[in-house]
């Protein structure tokens, strides 16, 4: 009986609210289309403004409807969330003939079986025998060089022979994988002494930049394959490599930076700010840490061309080998690069501020989603904080208006 009675009752406020008058979003409050939903623009503050506008709620009131607001939201967030989908291949309009894409289009027609069995034996038969020979020499001549380069003392030779060795090694390793790059306003190309931030898809956006300059590098500690060119490299530059989980080494990288960056004579620190691979799509969240050192950033957009070739790399599911061959095994990797003019940290701005400003900066020029979301939620949970955010946010709805509105009476009284 009470669950009859439960559910008549959620089935006549559904009715009551369902029959409330739409909400028609403004200028304020736009809609955006996005994956297989539309969402609403704009922040909570304005969207709660308008909807409770459209129906006649003044603002300092609780209305059970609000319930309903947030649950929408959540089930946009479960059909089409803005975050987890940043961690998988980008979706292709067209296929681009590679098997990992779509496993079943080429059953389609014997046409296409045919196209795509060719592909096959183009890639694998033709092009990867000879990148993968490419990718062999360049590492090969790499960790060989930077060895010989490490046993000299330090001074301008040792400084210009190991510039030689790396970029001699960039561009060998760039021509295994078949990489086509476009480098745009080179006139904006970092300098010494500088900071170059960039979005990150895969380890390759090392390749590519340092293709047309080299960078000392800052970046995660890694194993396999990775570790053994992080140690190989680190014996003739300065390269910073540590463990994000111990806060010492944070903190002493802190220090080498602010210390690389006072010397203005030293190669320009390569640091991507997201912390982990995005899949191209979108720039989530810089860590200020790279805006609080001080000194010149030198912002860099990148973008893959998907058409040719996956570039994104998914460390939870590939390593660093089998990802490689994947890219040695696609039809090309073509990418554009934006060398964005240098920007420095503005009066009364702190770093949180800057961080975002570059980021979208960016975002814009490499025609990328601009997202305040942290990319460390690839690993981790939401953390309560984010929760707690909203929960404030909406309080501010309901009783910073009746706040505001009592002191104003109580001005009028006076």
């Amino acid at each position: 009986m009470r669950g009859g009675v439960l559910l008549l009752f959620f089935i006549l406020l559904f009715h009551k609210v369902m029959s409330l008058p739409q909400f028609q979003p403004t200028s304020a409050c736009v809609v955006v289309v996005s994956g297989i939903i539309e969402r609403a623009g704009g922040s909570l503050e304005e969207q709660m403004e308008q909807l409770r506008r459209a129906h006649s709620l003044a603002g300092s009131e609780f209305a059970l409807s609000d319930a309903f607001f947030f649950y929408k939201k959540g089930l946009e967030s479960i059909v089409d969330d803005q975050v987890t989908q940043r961690f998988s291949s980008e979706e292709l309009a067209s296929w681009n003939l590679l098997t990992r894409t779509n496993q079943n289009f080429h059953y389609i027609s014997l046409r296409l079986t045919i196209i795509w069995g060719l592909g096959v034996v183009i890639r694998y038969g033709v092009l990867f025998p000879l990148r993968i020979t490419l990718a062999v020499i360049g590492l090969t001549w790499l960790v060989i060089g930077t060895t010989l380069v490490g046993i000299l003392p330090e001074s301008r030779a040792k400084s210009w022979l190991s510039e030689v060795v790396h970029l001699t090694c960039y561009r060998i390793c760039a021509r295994g994988l078949s990489a086509t790059i476009q480098y745009h306003n080179k006139e904006n190309r970092p300098q010494k002494g500088g900071i170059c931030v960039s979005n990150h898809t895969t380890p390759i956006d090392v390749v590519i930049l340092a293709n047309d300059g080299c960078y000392a590098m800052v970046g995660q500690v890694h194993g396999g394959l990775m570790g053994v060119i992080q140690r190989s490299m680190v014996r003739s530059c300065p390269h910073v490599w540590f463990e994000r989980s111990e806060m010492k080494d944070r903190h002493a990288v802190t220090s080498r930076l602010r210390a690389h960056v006072a010397a203005k004579t030293k190669l320009p620190i390569l640091i991507f700010p997201e912390g982990t691979c995005i899949n191209n799509t979108s720039v989530m969240m810089f860590k200020k840490g790279s805006f609080e050192i001080g000194g010149t950033i030198h912002p860099v957009a990148i973008k893959y061309d998907p058409r040719f070739g996956d570039a994104f790399w998914n460390s939870s599911k590939h390593n660093m080998v089998s990802y490689l061959l994947r890219m040695m095994t696609s039809w090309a990797i073509v990418v554009n690069v934006w060398y964005l003019p240098a920007m420095t940290l503005q009066d009364g701005e702190d770093a949180v501020q800057f961080a975002n400003r570059v980021k979208s900066a960016i975002a814009h020029q490499g025609g990328l989603l601009d997202l305040d979301w942290d990319g460390g939620l690839k690993r981790g949970k939401v953390k309560d904080s984010f929760k707690e955010e909203q929960q404030k946010m909406y309080s501010s709805i309901i009783v910073g208006h009746k706040i505001m509105t009592d002191r104003s009476a109580s001005l009028i009284l006076i």
